[in-house]
């Protein structure tokens, strides 16, 4: 059979018996999928720094039929996170989108929108490096909760607020009218967004308190 090939976005991985990695990575066409990357904890692997944290990847893998697992083949980079990690904030930030990233996603259900969402803010992030944190993962957590179908409709929060949320909601992220960020900036809204996620999730999220210590 042969592999399919797939842009995704690499979530979260964790050790795998000697020497390999269960991967769990966002696919544009089958939504989330977790693998098998064999000999990719080996100094020489050939997955190199591929299988880094929201690294965007052409990943190539076997998948067969009533396996949960698939098996990874090859990994070739988009773009690394790398660059942005020499920020402690941006690195915060970047843990805490693949945390939820993970939680959120159903397995094996395409969500080409909420890929479209981490690109998204990926670049922004790029772009606009510690400065943008803030505004990054308030409209992350905005557009996660949405597109994941539980966002209410937002009231009981301040003016200002209610204005980010309101331009949020139309206009993409590289477009938004400047305006100086803070952690304090839509606090309530963004830590509102925070407990709906993890009441829905059934969940506390680890990196929470390091995001609110930034």
């Amino acid at each position: 059979m042969p592999a399919r090939v797939s842009e995704s976005f690499i979530l979260r991985t964790y050790p795998f018996r000697e020497a390999d990695l269960i991967v769990s990575f966002l696919t544009r066409e089958q939504g989330k999928l977790r693998g098998v990357a064999r000999r990719a904890r080996r100094p020489k692997s050939s997955f190199g720094a591929g299988l880094e944290r929201l690294s965007q990847v052409r990943l190539a893998y076997f998948q067969q039929e009533n396996r949960e697992l698939v098996r990874l083949d090859s990994c070739e980079l988009i773009r690394s996170p790398f660059e942005l990690q020499s920020d402690y904030a941006v690195g915060v930030a970047l843990d805490y989108i693949a945390e939820v990233s993970e939680h959120l996603l159903a397995p094996a259900e395409a969500n080409e929108r909420f890929y479209r969402l981490l690109a998204a803010v990926l670049d922004y992030l790029q772009q606009e490096k510690g400065r943008g944190v803030w505004p990054a993962v308030l409209y992350f957590t905005l557009w996660a909760v949405r597109l994941s179908g539980f966002l209410p409709e937002i009231k009981k929060v301040d003016a200002e607020s209610a204005e980010i949320a309101s331009e949020m909601l139309k206009t993409p992220i590289g477009q938004l009218k400047p305006r100086s960020w803070s952690r304090q900036t839509a606090a309530a809204l963004r830590r509102s967004l925070v407990e709906l996620t993890e009441s829905h999730i059934e969940r506390r999220l680890v990196t929470v308190p390091m995001l609110e210590a930034l």
